[in-house]
């Protein structure tokens, strides 16, 4: 953005500049220029008047002596011809051959025709100033005067105008530069700012906000808006947390009291309760897992993750061991697959609990005596555990729902569950830039792939 606002005012300032130079450059050439063909005409009017009185009275010599004394004072040549063509009188005793252009004024003047403006000249340009008017004697012409003066210093003096115009172009270009970058960087701080702030909320620093007293007043009001958006967003996250450790306080505490004294009640009843003390505790957990689910949701987005080395073979080991105990009343069993050590940098605790999320899962609607796989590979740039188990799976159409939040498909009603199992892992490895894959594996049941970015090691 900073290089476009730069482009759309720099290229018109700097064209709007190099056209008032150009104008004012060939004005001052031009100007320069009239006042040498005014001199010029002038010094032709006075040697075309003693120039005829000179082929009047036949006296090239007296004509001849004051040319020189002109050419040595100025430094223009002065020349006199005749009818012929041929040269009467000169200041130079020798002026040479003429060029076809010369030869061609001289011959138009001693037709009558009146010397004409020169040609522009400017620093690139090396010929002389050359003018030739006609010597007119009772309206007849006699002869012709020719002069020819060095532009050497009119040159020069085009020259100096031209490099102060191109001196003066270059210091206001860059002072239109340096008023550009000014300029972009006063209208683009406050977009920087809520930029950086952005990237801090994300990371969780949820105080993060925008100075709402610098850049233009319309960026002003979208950083108040920033601002009381952010606010809004910390106040609600802080009534998250501190629903949370209410729950916690409020509701975990109770029900293990009321777990506690439905253990107490069930030793004094005879087996005819036994049905309903089982469903009362199964109750019970049943709650306790909504809560434990609750504070994992609640706590799932925070950004103080710990990377450390991980062997995610041993992880992976250790989680399959700690599940058997609730998976063996089943007859489900594990059976790890892939590769053998297996090391990523990563954040252990949230890759233990979405692991333990998806294997919960897995147990749930694994069928009795199954076998549930977990998989560690090395896939390039990335590492990835996989949990197969061969329950009822999910059809094709299912598939993309699987992560969704209290999402449940209609043939689990009878599985105990809250559909969060899956979103609370997604969001999980989110935290640390990984991602959670379901798909239906050939075979029946389901695969979920935990993938993980590659912390460094080949």
């Amino acid at each position: 953005m900073r290089k476009r606002l730069v482009i759309v005012f720099l290229v018109p300032l700097v064209a709007i500049l190099l056209s008032l130079g150009g104008a004012t450059g060939w004005s001052a050439a031009r100007s320069i220029q009239q006042a040498v063909y005014t001199e010029q005409i002038g010094d032709l009017a006075y040697f075309a008047t003693t120039a005829r009185q000179a082929l009047r009275s036949d006296a090239a010599g007296a004509f001849e002596g004051e040319a020189r004394r002109f050419e040595q004072v100025y430094g223009i040549e002065v020349a006199v011809y005749d009818l012929t063509g041929s040269v009467w009188a000169a200041s130079e005793s020798d002026p040479g051959v003429l060029s076809e252009d010369e030869a061609e004024q001289v011959r138009l003047a001693l037709s009558g025709r009146r010397a004409e403006a020169p040609e522009a000249f400017f620093p690139w340009i090396i010929s002389d100033a050359t003018m030739v008017e006609p010597v007119f004697d009772d309206g007849d012409v006699i002869g012709a005067v020719m002069i020819s003066a060095e532009v050497d210093a009119p040159r020069t003096a085009i020259l100096q105008q031209l490099l102060i115009l191109i001196g003066i172009a270059l210091v206001s270009i860059s002072l239109g530069v340096l008023l550009v970058f000014q300029l972009a960087r006063w209208v683009l701080s406050p977009v920087r700012r809520l930029d950086d702030a952005m990237v801090a909320i994300e990371h969780g620093e949820m105080d993060a906000r925008v100075a709402e007293d610098t850049g233009p007043p319309e960026l002003r009001r979208m950083t108040r808006v920033f601002n009381g958006m952010a606010e809004e967003i910390e106040r609600s996250l802080a009534r998250q947390q501190e629903f949370a450790l209410n729950a916690s306080h409020e509701l975990r505490n109770p029900l293990n009291a009321l777990l506690l004294r439905v253990e107490h009640l069930a030793t004094g009843l005879d087996d005819d309760w036994k049905e309903d003390i089982e469903e009362t505790r199964e109750e019970g957990r049943r709650m306790t897992r909504i809560l434990e689910t609750m504070l994992n949701l609640a706590r799932s987005g925070r950004a103080d993750s710990m990377f450390s080395a991980v062997d995610l073979t041993t992880l992976v080991e250790r989680r399959s061991d700690a599940w058997r105990e609730v998976a063996g009343p089943r007859g489900i069993g594990f059976r790890r697959t892939g590769e053998g050590i297996v090391m990523c940098v990563t954040d252990r605790t949230i890759v233990e609990s979405a692991l333990d999320a998806v294997i919960d899962n897995a147990v749930k609607f694994s069928p009795a005596d199954s076998v549930i796989e977990l998989g560690v590979e090395s896939d390039g740039e990335r590492r990835r555990l996989t949990v197969r188990d061969h329950g009822p799976g999910l059809a094709g159409d299912q598939v993309e729902y699987a992560t969704d939040r209290f999402w449940r498909s209609a043939d689990s009603d009878d599985t105990p569950g809250t559909g969060l199992g899956l979103a609370i892992a997604t969001d999980l490895l989110a935290s640390i830039g990984g991602e959670l894959v379901v798909s239906s594996p050939q075979g029946g049941g389901l695969l979920v792939s935990l993938v993980l970015e590659n912390g460094g090691f080949e």
